[in-house]
C-alpha cells in the first residue's frame, strides 16, 4: 500500500512539474496576446492536477497508512511520507475543483495585467484583477484550514506550522534593531562610495557569461539547469534534473544581474541538493519557503558581500569588465557594497533595509486577507507606511505598489518567508563558520565545496520531514533567534560606516 500511495504521488508530481513549465514560459517566453489561451491551459491542467491530488482511492490508502504500522515504526522517511502526504490531501481535498481552476486562471491574467500596470505606472490597471485575486485567496484559506485565522492558512502553504502572531513576534525586535542601525548608516561621518558598481558601463554581453561563470563555481549544474531573463527575477524546478535560473539585467549596475543570480541560484542549488530517489515525495522536496529563501539569501549575501569572495571574484570581473574594473581592489568594490541607502525597490534595497520592505508588505497584505483593508486603498496605504518607514514617499505606483508580482500570482502569504530566511541564513552561516574555520581561505581560492556540502547533509537532505525551526535548531545546535542575523548587520555594516 506504501508503494502504491508513493506511486501515485510521484505521478501527481510529474503532471504538477508541467504546469510549472507553463508558469516558467509564461514569464519568459509567452507573447502577451497569447495571454488568454495561457490562462484556458493553466486553469484545465491545475483541474486535472487537483483531481489526481484529491483523487478518493488515495485517500483511503493514505487513511490506512496512517493507522498502519508504517506510520509509528517505519523509516523517517516512510513515517514523514505518510503523515505529510495526508495532510496534504486533507487540505487540497478541501478546495472545491472551481476555485482551484478560477485561482490558476486568474493568476495568469492578473499576472500579465501588472506587467502592462507596472510599465506604465498605472494602479487602475491592476486593482480589479487584485480585488478578483484577494477574494480567491480568503475563499481559499476559509475552505483549506477553516480551524486557522485566514492569514495563517495562506501562510501555512510556504512556511508550514507558521503563525502570524508568532512572526510578528519574532519581527518586532529585529525591526527595533534595524531601524537604528539605518539611522547610525545615514549620519556617520564615514560614507562608503559604491560610484564603481553604480556609476561605470558594464556591458550586458560582458555580464552573461561572468554571472555564469559565477553560479557554476558555487555549484550550480548547468548540465540540471540554465539561465534565462525575466522582468522579475526567479527560480523554478520543472524536474530533478531541470532547475530554472533567471536574472534581469542593468548595465549600469553590476549588483543587479550579479546578485540576482547568486540569490537565484542559492535557490537552485537547494533543488540541485534534494534526494532524487524520493522526488515527488516529503523527503525529496523542499522543507519551506523560509528556508528556500535561507540558501538564496545566504549565497548572495553572507558569501557573496564578503571580502573573501571578491578576493576571488575581482580578478574575474576585471577580465570581464576591464574600462570599469581595471584598476580596482578589493577594498573599494567591497565599500561599494556595504552602501546603506533606502530604495523603493525591494530587490535593488540594501541588505539592511530590505527586510523593512518585507516587514511592510506582511503587514499590508495581513490586512487586507483579514478585511481591515481594501485593495482599494493598497496604493495610499503604501505610500504612507513606506514613508513612516524610508522616510521617502513613492514617486509613483511603479515605484510603490506595483512594484512585486506576488500578489497577482496569488502568492498571499509568502511575503514573511523572505525574512525569516534571513534569519535562518545568519544562523546557519554562524554554525558553517564555527564547522569550519577556514571558509574565508576557501571562498579567496575559489572553493565553495565544503560549505555546499554541509547544507546539502545540514539542510538539504532532510528535504520537507522537518519544519523550519526544527530543521535550523538540529543544524546550528541553537533554537532560532534574529540575534544572528542583527549581530551579523552590526558588524558587516557598522564597521564599513565607522560604527
Amino acid at each position: 500500500m506504501f508503494a502504491e500511495a508513493c506511486g501515485h504521488a510521484r505521478r501527481v508530481a510529474v503532471l504538477a512539474s508541467v504546469e510549472a513549465v507553463l508558469g516558467w514560459d509564461e514569464q519568459t517566453m509567452l507573447p502577451r496576446a497569447a495571454a488568454g489561451h495561457r490562462a484556458d491551459q493553466a486553469a484545465a491542467l491545475a483541474a486535472i492536477v487537483h483531481r489526481l491530488r484529491t483523487d478518493a482511492a488515495q485517500g483511503e490508502r493514505l487513511h490506512g497508512l496512517a493507522a498502519g504500522p508504517l506510520a509509528t515504526g517505519g523509516s523517517p522517511e516512510q513515517q514523514a511520507t505518510i503523515r505529510l502526504l495526508r495532510r496534504d490531501f486533507e487540505k487540497q481535498a478541501r478546495l472545491p475543483p472551481r476555485l482551484v481552476e478560477e485561482l490558476a486562471r486568474t493568476g495568469v491574467g492578473a499576472q500579465q495585467a501588472w506587467v502592462a500596470a507596472r510599465a506604465g505606472s498605472s494602479w487602475k490597471m491592476l486593482e480589479p484583477w487584485l480585488d478578483r485575486m484577494f477574494a480567491l485567496k480568503r475563499e481559499q484559506a476559509d475552505c483549506q484550514r477553516p480551524d486557522l485565522d485566514r492569514y495563517d492558512s495562506l501562510m501555512d502553504d510556504y512556511e508550514p506550522g507558521a503563525r502570524w502572531r508568532d512572526v510578528v513576534g519574532r519581527f518586532e525586535p529585529l525591526r527595533a534593531a534595524i531601524v537604528p542601525l539605518v539611522q547610525a548608516c545615514r549620519e556617520s561621518s564615514t560614507q562608503p562610495d559604491d560610484r564603481i558598481l553604480t556609476s561605470a558601463t558594464y556591458p550586458i554581453d560582458a555580464q552573461r557569461p561572468f554571472v555564469r561563470d559565477v553560479a557554476v563555481r558555487i555549484g550550480f549544474d548547468f548540465d540540471r539547469g540554465r539561465l534565462d531573463t525575466t522582468a522579475h527575477p526567479f527560480c523554478t524546478t520543472l524536474g530533478p534534473d531541470d532547475c530554472r535560473i533567471t536574472t534581469r539585467w542593468n548595465e549600469r549596475s553590476l549588483p543587479t544581474a550579479l546578485y540576482g543570480v547568486l540569490h537565484e541560484a542559492g535557490h537552485g542549488l537547494y533543488e540541485q541538493g534534494l534526494r532524487r530517489d524520493w522526488y515527488g515525495l516529503p523527503p525529496g522536496e523542499t522543507a519551506s519557503l523560509g528556508i528556500h529563501e535561507s540558501q538564496s539569501r545566504l549565497w548572495e549575501n553572507m558569501v557573496g558581500r564578503s571580502t573573501s569572495f571578491w578576493e576571488w571574484c575581482l580578478p574575474l570581473a576585471r577580465a570581464a569588465f576591464p574600462a570599469a574594473l581595471g584598476d580596482a581592489d578589493v577594498a573599494t568594490v567591497h565599500e561599494a557594497l556595504m552602501v546603506v541607502r533606502p530604495s523603493f525597490i525591494r530587490v535593488e534595497a540594501d541588505e539592511v533595509t530590505y527586510n523593512l520592505h518585507v516587514m511592510m508588505r506582511f503587514d499590508l497584505e495581513r490586512a487586507v486577507v483579514q478585511g481591515d483593508l481594501a485593495v482599494a486603498d493598497l496604493p495610499a496605504a503604501w505610500n504612507d507606511r513606506f514613508e513612516k518607514d524610508f522616510g521617502m514617499r513613492p514617486p509613483d505606483d511603479a515605484h510603490g505598489v506595483l512594484q512585486d508580482i506576488h500578489w497577482s500570482a496569488g502568492l498571499v502569504g509568502y511575503f514573511p518567508t523572505y525574512t525569516l530566511g534571513n534569519i535562518y541564513a545568519a544562523q546557519l552561516m554562524a554554525a558553517a563558520r564555527r564547522r569550519f574555520s577556514g571558509l574565508d581561505d576557501d571562498f579567496a581560492a575559489g572553493r565553495f565545496q565544503a560549505l555546499l556540502a554541509w547544507l546539502r547533509e545540514e539542510v538539504h537532505a532532510a528535504g520537507r520531514m522537518l519544519e523550519s525551526d526544527p530543521l535550523v535548531e538540529r543544524a546550528t545546535g541553537s533554537p532560532v533567534q534574529a540575534d544572528w542575523l542583527v549581530q551579523s548587520l552590526w558588524e558587516r555594516y557598522g564597521a564599513a560606516y565607522g560604527l
